[in-house]
């Protein structure tokens, strides 16, 4: 049982040296269009070897006198090339083998206690100043708006929202010394209301 599984022929050695031959006299052009169709070096080396192992196994196609050598590699190079995209194509696209960071979660407890904290200041403002306070920066209404809402008149809704800031930043003031001021810092107010109170 000594030997090698496929023995030496000599058409082996007639096929070898064909495609040697080939790959000289063809090999610069095969890699070059190979090269423009990928756009990678490495992987026009690689379909110009899968060209030549082709040429190998179907020597009699470039010893049969029909057609052109390399119109016959330039065409088996395009369709390995085309089998390659259509099987990337067909496959999930594959990930690396690193594990990414994992996403950064931001801690919300600050915002959770602030917006506790600006609803308790809201409870202890008259019904009035919260309702205008709550058209005009919490809906995001205009003046003009909020007074349709509300049902009274524009210049009334710029009154109280003065009044009800002022109202406001005093609960804040209020809460600040009574509490110790949560660790020395005031509580984060919604965006629209944070620029009027502070």
């Amino acid at each position: 049982m000594a030997g090698p599984l496929w023995p030496r022929t000599r058409r082996g050695s007639t096929d070898e040296a064909l495609i040697r031959s080939v790959y000289e006299e063809h090999g610069h052009a095969l890699l070059a269009y190979a090269t423009r169709l990928t756009g990678d070096r490495a992987t026009a080396e690689d379909v110009v070897q899968e060209t030549l192992i082709r040429a190998w196994r179907h020597s009699e196609a470039l010893v049969n006198g029909k057609g052109s050598v390399r119109g016959w590699l330039l065409t088996v190079a395009r369709n390995i090339v085309t089998d390659r995209y259509r099987a990337k194509a067909a496959r999930p696209q594959e990930v690396s083998g690193e594990v990414a960071a994992p996403p950064v979660e931001v801690d919300h407890a600050d915002s959770v206690v602030d917006t506790m904290t600006v609803l308790g200041a809201l409870d202890q403002l008259s019904p009035e100043h919260r309702d205008v306070l709550k058209e005009l920066y919490y809906r995001q209404l205009s003046v003009a708006e909020a007074a349709d809402s509300l049902g009274i008149p524009a210049g009334t809704v710029k009154s109280r929202s003065h009044y009800a800031l002022k109202a406001l930043r005093e609960v804040f003031r209020q809460n600040g010394t009574k509490e110790g001021n949560r660790m020395g810092r005031p509580p984060q107010q919604p965006a629209g209301l944070r620029e009027v109170v502070a």
